[in-house]
């Protein structure tokens, strides 16, 4: 059964997923949640290299638009949060916490199509969703296919078409159809970046072998290079407190099956022309409470460490899983 679930997984991940049926958001999604306590299968360890695993989610819905999470970034409650779908649309809700702080559920679900320029919906090619980043005022977008960088305005992003394009710096031809812009991060200010956007590709490649990536603004604007190490592909990014960068990464072979994991990189050596790589904190397969993991964000938690949320997409696919994991970096 593993073996059949990591085949649909792969021959879903290469394939097109249509957009659903686009209209205003509407009451709020009902879904049902299973809670998990253990990360690696008949192991109540807690511990997996250099990170500390606090729990997670399995959710899923009769609404068949909960699915197809890309990205997923949170408000500075650290409860609320917004996530684009390759389907073309947003999803905001909230997260739940039991007595001791543990991921219990998700309430105040809500889904609306991500409109395109004018206002209106687009098809798959238009609105294939990937990276997301919000900061004041603005609720910044990544696109493959159609590859672009559009913002919308916050409040008012669930309603509104975009605003202005920003420039991705490196040349479109270098871009791949199904293997752009899938990574988008805010930097922190006070960061050698200072606040400014910085986007990854899922497997738009150099002549070495390395992913493009980019800083988008401010002073260090300009084209970098993360080291690549095969069979490892770019799903999403995010920015720890001090400036370091973690990039979640996938994998799939038949052989091997479905895998996961996130690097640590070093913020002072992303600059324009550089070619950086990073320490493994994490590396997962099947056996671990893991499926098609796309999404990745930091979020300050009350015990004073960074703590990092994971979200896979299901690609709208019953044989695999909705997840959201809940990892702190372990002292």
């Amino acid at each position: 059964m593993k073996s059949l679930r990591v085949a649909v997984a792969a021959a879903l991940m290469s394939t097109v997923v249509f957009a659903l049926p686009a209209g205003a958001a509407g009451p709020d999604i009902e879904a049902s949640v299973h809670t998990i306590s253990r990360f690696k299968t008949g192991s109540d360890a807690t511990r997996f290299g250099k990170l500390e695993f606090l729990g997670g989610l399995q959710f899923s819905s009769n609404d068949s638009m909960l699915q197809s999470l890309s990205a997923i970034r949170f408000r500075p409650d650290g409860k609320s949060f917004v996530s684009v779908l390759d389907t073309g649309h947003w999803l905001t809700g909230q997260i739940e916490r039991d007595a001791e702080g543990r991921l219990s559920g998700l309430s105040r679900l809500q889904v609306s199509p991500l409109l395109y320029s004018g206002g209106r919906p687009g098809s798959k090619f238009h609105s294939d969703a990937e990276g997301l980043a919000l900061r004041r005022g603005e609720a910044v977008v990544s696109f493959e296919q159609l590859h672009r960088i559009e913002t919308y305005p916050v409040p008012g992003f669930e309603t509104s078409g975009p605003t202005r394009t920003i420039d991705f710096v490196f040349p479109r031809r270098e871009l791949r159809m199904n293997a752009g812009m899938e990574t988008l991060a805010l930097s922190p200010e006070d960061s050698p970046l200072k606040g400014s956007l910085v986007t990854v590709t899922e497997h738009s490649l150099g002549q070495n072998g390395n992913m493009f990536a980019a800083i988008l603004e401010g002073p260090l604007k300009g084209v970098f290079k993360i080291v690549r190490h095969d069979p490892y592909d770019a799903t999403d990014g995010a920015f720890l407190p001090d400036g370091d960068f973690l990039l979640l990464e996938r994998r799939f072979s038949f052989l091997g099956g479905l895998g996961m994991r996130i690097r640590r990189f070093d913020g002072a050596q992303i600059r324009p022309g550089a070619e950086i790589d990073g320490e493994v904190l994490l590396e997962a397969d099947m056996t671990s409470a893991i499926d098609n993991m796309e999404g990745l964000d930091v979020i300050e938690a009350p015990d004073g460490r960074p703590h990092l949320i994971l979200v896979s997409d299901d690609n709208g696919n019953f044989l695999q899983r909705n997840l959201m994991l809940e990892f702190r970096l372990a002292e």
